[in-house]
């Protein structure tokens, strides 16, 4: 049916306009301005400082260490979550005994919310009462992440992409089997093997999906990795776990610096902005729809 006009269409998006805009636009918008102000910890004062909140910043080499932070966090995240996934997606994928249990499996961990499956991890790797990090200790290895600025880092990348895992491997399976049979015959009769079979056929298959999932995992990694972090290390020891999201909340809510805070989203919204820019200007390329 086609519907005369630009009314009805324009009426049919407007709830969704107006969800993004106040839920989106409007907070975008007010810390952007908050960014430009410096205000007392009691919210009774507020001064116009222009750009200062950003030299600040930017001058701080605490902060460049947390840029770095967030650069080798979401980097580890990303690729381990997405290299597990399509591991166990293939291995999901074949004709095995007991495939459906394998897959509703794996995919329980996405309905675990980050600070509890954070919680989790601490309970295996605590130095004192967790199951593994006990066992480290035992076998003489010197654990303890809350301590070791490369432990903790580490496991907070490991926790962030057992997260992730489930939803990669939801969209991973579905790529594989949406490939026809027919090719993977083909490739097989051929004389390719499963790893050439993989490389050749198989990945190039699942690149859009897989340029789809990279773009989805960074953005987790930098916004939504915040649970986790809290609360296995709440950033240390010292700021070896402090990310761009986490020292959002540690000025913001913590130290009350609410310019210092809405500068510093500000930054962090025009890193992942440009990220994704790239992403699809470069990238997408690579990819064949």
């Amino acid at each position: 049916m086609i519907f005369k006009g630009v009314a009805l269409p324009y009426l049919l998006l407007l709830p969704q306009l107006i969800i993004t805009g106040i839920f989106f636009f409007w907070p975008a918008g007010q810390a952007i301005y908050g960014s430009f102000l410096r205000e007392d910890a009691f919210g009774l004062s507020r001064d116009f400082v222009g750009f200062e909140n950003f030299a600040e910043i930017l001058a701080d080499p605490n902060y460049i260490g947390v840029i770095w932070n967030t650069a080798v966090f979401s980097t580890s995240v990303a690729v381990l979550a997405l290299g597990v996934a399509i591991f166990l997606a293939v291995q999901a994928d074949k004709a095995i005994r007991g495939a459906d249990v394998y897959k509703t499996m794996l995919i329980w961990p996405y309905a675990v919310a980050p600070a509890v499956a954070a919680v989790l991890w601490l309970f295996m790797f605590h130095p004192h009462i967790g199951l593994f990090g006990r066992l480290l200790n035992q076998m003489g290895f010197d654990w303890n992440y809350q301590l070791n600025g490369n432990q903790a880092m580490l496991l907070v990348i490991i926790a962030a992409a057992w997260k992730q895992v489930s939803y990669n491997f939801i969209f991973f399976l579905a790529g594989l089997q949406s490939i026809p049979r027919s090719v993977l015959e083909a490739a097989a009769i051929d004389g390719a093997r499963p790893m050439r079979r993989f490389w050749t056929v198989i990945f190039p298959l699942l690149a859009p999906t897989s340029f789809f999932l990279l773009v989805v995992n960074l953005v987790y990694a930098f916004f939504e990795t915040f649970g986790t972090i809290h609360a296995l290390t709440r950033g240390g020891p010292g700021q070896a776990t402090t990310t761009l999201i986490y020292r959002v909340y540690v000025d913001g809510v913590q130290n009350l610096n609410f310019g210092s805070s809405a500068a510093q989203s500000v930054i962090l919204m025009a890193i992942v902005v440009a990220l994704t820019a790239v992403q699809f200007r470069f990238i997408e390329r690579k990819v064949h729809y």
